[in-house]
């Protein structure tokens, strides 16, 4: 049987109809309550990925500025944020038929809604905002260094 062709280089396939939950929603509960926002596998690896390409030094979630930024770079004024592709809606107008209810549409379009306030806030007060999908950082970590090297040295 000939697999069917997928467009986008992720493998997901966005055309599919959503299904029934296989799990109970006890069971999904308990999965989702271990879901942090903070030290994420994401984050770490890309913290460490950093520490070791970048000799500037940096703060991680840094409870002075608004959004609460993941990465921080004071002198050079630059704040990173960690955006995973589902809780930030990469192509979500793409997927959001899929979601189960409207809890979690509305989740993801608050979180996509604050993820645009914040650049605007902080980019008024003289802040450069780099977001960094995580799809990019797996697929392109060296391109994702790069970008952050062009905005730390850049006037």
């Amino acid at each position: 049987m000939p697999k069917k062709k997928i467009n986008n280089y992720l493998g997901r396939n966005f055309k599919k109809t959503r299904e029934n939950d296989k799990i109970s929603n006890e069971h999904r509960s308990e999965l989702m309550s271990k879901i942090t926002s903070q030290n994420t596998k994401f984050e770490l690896d890309f913290i460490n990925l950093l520490k070791r390409s970048i000799l500037n030094r940096f703060k991680t979630h840094d409870v002075s500025l608004k959004g609460k930024p993941d990465i921080v770079f004071q002198k050079e004024k630059l704040c990173i944020f960690l955006d995973s592709d589902f809780w930030h809606g990469w192509q979500y107008p793409r997927w959001r038929h899929l979601l189960k209810n409207d809890f979690w549409k509305e989740k993801i379009n608050n979180n996509r809604n604050r993820d645009i306030k914040t650049t605007r806030f902080l980019r008024k007060r003289g802040w450069k905002v780099l977001r960094i999908w995580e799809h990019k950082y797996k697929c392109q970590p060296n391109e994702v260094i790069q970008l952050i090297n062009q905005a730390l040295y850049e006037k």
